[in-house]
Formats: C-alpha cells, structure tokens, sequence
C-alpha cells in the first residue's frame, strides 16, 4: 500500500507520540509495602494498553492532521472482454428517424436509439476498455479507452446532439484505428461503426486503412442503420447503377470485406434490429483479456482521527474510573 500525505508538516509531531511509553496517564499510587502485594498480570496488561492508547491518540491526531491517504493504485485482473472503439456517425440524417423523416410522436431518432442501445451495451459489459470517436465531415475524438463506465455513457450520449455535416467516414476510421497506435491496448480489439450513410473513400485512405487494420490487428462491426427505402449492403444492384458514387455504403462493404480482417456487417431497419445487432456483437466480443483495475485515491483522515477519538475515550474511561474508585476510599 502506498501512503502519502497532503499537509506533511505535521509529522514533525511524531514523536510526541511516544511520550505515553515513558509516562503513563494514570497517577501512581504508593502503598507501605509493595513487596506485600502479589504480582498481578492482568493491572500490567491493563496499563500496557492504556500506553497504547495514548499512542493511539497522539498518531491517530498528527496523522489526522497531516491528511494521511492511499495513493491511486491499480490491480491487474483476468476477464472476458474487448479493447473496442465506438464511432458514431454524427451527419444531420442521423436525427432523422428509420423514416427518412424527423421524428413524429413516440418515434426516436437514428441517433437517439442508438445511444439508447449502446447506453445498455457499455452497462452489460463491465471488463471492456471503450473509447468513443464520431465523424461527420471531419474526425470527432470525444473519450480515449477507458474503463470508466460513467464517462463512456457521457461520451455517448452527446450524439443525440444536433447533427453536424455530411459523413466522411474514412477520416473517422482512422481516427478510430489510432486508438490502437500504443501497447496499452493488449489484447483483443475492436471498433464498432454505427453508421446510417458512407461516402467514397479516396485510394490513398483506402491504402491507409488496409495497412492499418491489418497492422493494429482490429476486428470490424458495422451496423447500418438503414432508412427505409434506401438500398441495402447485400443488394446486387443493376449495372448502370452499380458505381461508388451511386452504392457508396455497397461499396464500402465490399472494401470491408476485402480487408483479410474479421469483419460482420449488420442491416438495422428499426431500434429492435439494432438491438439485435449488439445483442450479437456482445456475443462475439468476450475473450479473455488482462485489464487494469484502478481505485481511485482514498482519504484516511477521517479514520485517523477516528482512531484518536476512540483512544481517547478509553483512557476518559480509565482517568474516570480511578477517580471514582479515589473518591469511594
């Protein structure tokens, strides 16, 4: 354990601490002859602690006073989980609702179901690293890997906020992959795209991504929350349709695809069909992986001086009961 102090003038008291070994904090009586008297373990065991107690006090007060407390220390632990990298589409379609259209009455938005869903999917998994990144015409970096639960949640939940631009995805994959520059990041990793649109991805970004995913070792999750009426990643559409221009989310999948990574893609036409999707997702994503557990630093004033109160008490205690036992001869 390690141990600090925040006002570490105080300890200069120290060694008042020890006075209660040299003088004790009871009056000594005499008697005529103490050679009449047997030997009696239980008084020398009694005045022994009532020393004690006095040292007690005397620490329990200057450590107290000094603001004693266990510095941030972290743990190593063993469990079933992922490195994985949210990126949220930010783009102004994302507050449109599964519709094409601005929600109306109980509808929610792309965006505000997906952070619904993805709030329960951080809470359910409790060993994860998450960071979060979103896109719209430029990279967005919001939270790095963490295991803080509470700042994730906040870090998702700020798509529900106005969309921005339009969707660059290849800015937003590269940001996510450079989550995964470091070594912290041992282990499994994924990211998990949460996406209603694409754009073309230019060849020198097409060169980049390949090399990167296959160098940091990610897996790849894309759910594509696609608007009603809107082509799908499977359809085969007809030759003259069939450009990166006209299928650009078609053609991003099929450059997915061509990555020699893992890599699943999911169709969400509605809330429950993303539900679906993470439920999924979850299922895949739990290997065993080491994982630091932090705790944060913690304040041991208030037990020292607990400790104090205490010591003191018992030797009130004690000065009471020999006056009481004077008065009474």
């Amino acid at each position: 354990m390690s141990l600090g102090f925040s006002q570490p003038g105080w300890l200069w008291l120290v060694p008042l601490a020890l006075l209660p070994l040299w003088c004790s904090p009871l009056t000594p009586c005499g008697y005529s002859w103490n050679l009449l008297l047997p030997g009696d373990g239980l008084s020398r065991l009694l005045d022994y602690a009532l020393r004690l107690a006095g040292v007690l006090a005397f620490a329990g007060l200057i450590f107290g006073l000094a603001g004693l407390y266990r510095r941030e220390f972290t743990v190593e632990r063993v469990g079933q989980g992922t490195h994985i990298v949210l990126l949220l589409d930010r783009s102004r379609s994302m507050d449109d609702g599964f519709a094409g259209r601005a929600p109306t009455g109980g509808e929610e938005s792309k965006s505000a179901a997906a952070v619904r869903l993805l709030e329960q999917f951080i809470a359910g998994r409790p060993h994860d690293r998450i960071g979060v990144a979103a896109f719209s015409t430029g990279p967005l970096f919001v939270l790095p890997l963490t295991d803080n639960r509470e700042a994730v949640a906040a870090a998702a939940r700020a798509a529900r906020l106005k969309g921005l631009a339009q969707t660059h995805v290849a800015k937003g994959l590269a940001l996510a992959l450079s989550y995964f520059s470091g070594t912290e990041a041992a282990g499994s990793r994924s990211v998990l795209l949460v996406s209603d649109g694409a754009a073309v991805i230019d060849p020198q970004s097409e060169a980049l991504l390949r090399r990167w995913f296959v160098e940091r070792r990610v897996r790849l999750y894309w759910i594509f929350l696609r608007t009603a009426g809107s082509p799908g990643l499977f359809e085969t559409p007809e030759p003259a349709d069939d450009s990166p221009e006209a299928r650009p989310e078609r053609y991003l999948h099929l450059f997915f695809e061509s990555l020699g990574i893992p890599y699943r893609a999911y169709e969400a036409e509605n809330p429950n069909g993303m539900k679906h999707a993470m439920a999924e997702i979850d299922r895949q994503e739990n290997f065993p992986m080491h994982y630091a557990e932090t705790h944060p630093r913690q304040d041991f004033r208030g037990l020292c001086f607990a400790l104090a109160v205490f010591s003191l008490a018992l030797l009130s205690a004690a000065k009471w009961t020999e006056f009481s036992r004077c008065e009474s001869g």
